[in-house]
């Protein structure tokens, strides 16, 4: 017997699901409380995982399977002292006496398991589509270790695969696109929204879209799964769209999204959020305080809107799970009062940003906030700037563009969002200004940062800087800026770029004036007349607009973004006319 066992007010606590959040609970747990009984149950094999490095398992990226496995039940046990009980799965919750119902999956006994706290962290599920033939084999999900084992061994028990259909163009089906090319398969990449990664703006994922096509990746956007056609062993031989395309495959694999496991709560009548995810406060409790919930079946408060919304994402998981895990140690039911930590508030969640990168081929496409498009849908006064930079200085050698947009309030400057995409060091960028973002910060405090610069890293005006710089700029009156897609039909558009530039291509009916001739030429511009002025990519287009706006063309509008701009919006509103 332990002293845990010896310990008559010992708090229980049960913990419904492992990975992310549960396992961080359950360890965070045991550090705050030695004494406590924790009990960490999972429905599946595996209790702690790498979710985010299946992809570059079945790649071959990972070649150890063991290094997907973060925290074996071994260590778990031994190290903390918390009962793992894998393949245990919780099927009822009973919150007037305290206790679940847990069904051994491999045994099917079931038993009752009496609790003090209770977290819940059973994730979420693929979205399986009910379409006919969903059932035939070759039919994949990704979720967790048990679907990476079977696609493994699909792939590797079939060396002689031609065709693969990935379904969804989410993170999970842009990495697993990748992977597949990868291991020299064909894939078709098919996608329900009119563009891949649906969280960037049109713009942004036009260039994503680029490099799947040049990396001989067939891309079907505005398209989706209408049937599975399954020959007569009951394997694929072809999948058909909405449509009416039939593509001969060997497998699919679905990528379409994820839906929160909320069955428990529901039953429980746990309140359950808009966006399907359970109801918490900062402390990560439900509305039965001796209840919480984590990870991807949970509500966070997002911080560009405020309101609550489901971010399935494993760093908010792991710091939801480590809050609840504080707060349910810290109860004694001996007096059914509960230890406050000290300086406790800040120990409670804090708002979420969503923020995230996926790699696809040289690319590196990473997000934070608000979007453009999603900006524009709440009831902020939006504004946003797109800026193109070397990730380090031009003159040493390996220099990259990274091109970044910034979305922000145009009453305050305060920070809702940015994008970027680049080939290097575009997570670092989007890093710097999530950070800010966390800080409430404004595009003021954009160009007051003080950050690194050497040659082989940066430089002593950053993008991020730069995207400061042009925000600014526009909060101070000193430039109008409007994105591509504001040019209206009443604005003149003055092409600023050199003859060659303006020869290669150009935008029917714009006014082509050099920046190096404008202030000879002023004279063929009517003060009347609006300008959308534009150059290759937003610089030379903002100097000619302060150029014009102190002789009298008061009128004028920089093109965020620029030509490069212009040609990305165009593409991505029509594909089928990208080139001018």
């Amino acid at each position: 017997m332990n002293n845990r066992d010896n310990n008559t007010s010992a708090s229980t606590i049960v913990i419904i699901g492992g990975v992310a959040g549960g396992a961080s609970a359950a360890t965070r747990a045991r550090r705050i409380n030695e004494h406590a009984n924790i009990i960490l149950l999972e429905k599946d094999g595996y209790v702690s995982f790498a979710n985010c490095g299946l992809p570059y398992y079945i790649g071959g990226e990972i070649q150890q399977r063991e290094k997907l496995l973060v925290a074996k039940p071994e260590l778990l046990i031994n190290r903390y002292n918390i009962d793992v009980r894998v393949h245990n799965k919780a099927t009822a919750i009973d919150k007037l006496n305290k206790q679940i119902t847990v069904e051994n999956t491999q045994t099917g006994e079931t038993y009752t398991l009496p609790y003090n706290q209770l977290i819940l962290s059973p994730g979420a599920r693929p979205i399986v589509p009910p379409i006919p033939g969903i059932e035939t084999e070759n039919v994949y999900t990704l979720r967790n270790v048990e679907d990476t084992d079977r696609i493994k061994s699909f792939l590797d028990l079939n060396p002689n695969i031609k065709h693969i259909t990935v379904v969804g163009a989410g993170f999970i089906g842009l990495e697993m696109v990748e992977q597949l090319h990868n291991l020299n398969i064909a894939v078709t990449l098919i996608e329900l929204q009119p563009q891949v990664l649906p969280l960037l703006d049109p713009d942004f994922a036009i260039m994503l879209e680029d490099e799947l096509t040049q990396n001989n990746i067939d891309v079907l956007t505005g398209d989706g799964l209408q049937t599975i056609n399954p020959d007569e062993q009951n394997k694929i031989a072809s999948v058909t769209l909405n449509s009416g395309k039939t593509i001969d495959t060997d497998m699919v694999l679905l990528g379409i999204g994820v839906a929160p496991n909320n069955e428990l709560a529901t039953d429980a009548n746990i309140p359950i959020g808009d966006r399907g995810g359970i109801k918490t406060n900062l402390k990560h409790q439900t509305a039965d305080p001796a209840i919480y919930a984590v990870g991807d079946v949970a509500e966070y408060v997002y911080k560009p809107t405020n309101q609550t919304m489901r971010v399935p994402l494993a760093g908010p998981a792991n710091r939801a799970g480590r809050i609840a895990g504080t707060y349910a140690a810290s109860y004694n039911p001996d007096n059914e009062k509960r230890y406050t930590p000290h300086d406790a508030h800040k120990l409670d969640m804090s708002p979420v940003l969503g923020t995230s990168a996926v790699r696809v081929f040289s690319l590196t496409a990473a997000m934070t906030g608000l979007s453009l498009k999603m900006a524009r849908n709440t009831d902020q006064n939006i504004a946003s700037v797109t800026v193109t930079a070397n990730h380090h200085v031009g003159y040493y050698p390996g220099a990259t563009p990274i091109t970044l947009k910034l979305v922000y309030n145009a009453d305050t400057g305060l920070i809702l969002g940015a994008q970027a995409i680049g080939k290097n060091a575009v997570d670092k960028r989007i890093d710097v200004i999530a950070t800010l973002m966390h800080m409430n910060g404004t595009v003021h405090d954009l160009i007051g940062l003080d950050l690194v610069y050497a040659p082989p890293f940066g430089a002593a005006k950053d993008i991020v800087h730069q995207a400061g710089f042009a925000a600014t700029n526009q909060l101070n009156n000193i430039v109008n800026v409007i994105q591509p897609d504001e040019i209206s039909s009443e604005m003149q558009i003055l092409d600023v770029r050199t003859d060659s530039e303006h020869a290669a291509n150009q935008i029917p009916s714009s006014l082509h004036i050099p920046l190096d001739d404008l202030r000879n030429r002023i004279d063929e511009l009517n003060a009347d007349i609006t300008y959308a002025v534009i150059c290759g990519s937003g610089l030379r287009s903002y100097i000619a607009t302060r150029i014009l706006t102190q002789r009298g063309i008061e009128n004028v509008h920089n093109v965020s973004g620029g030509m490069t701009s212009w040609l990305r919006h165009q593409k991505a509103a029509k594909p089928q006319q990208a080139t001018v």
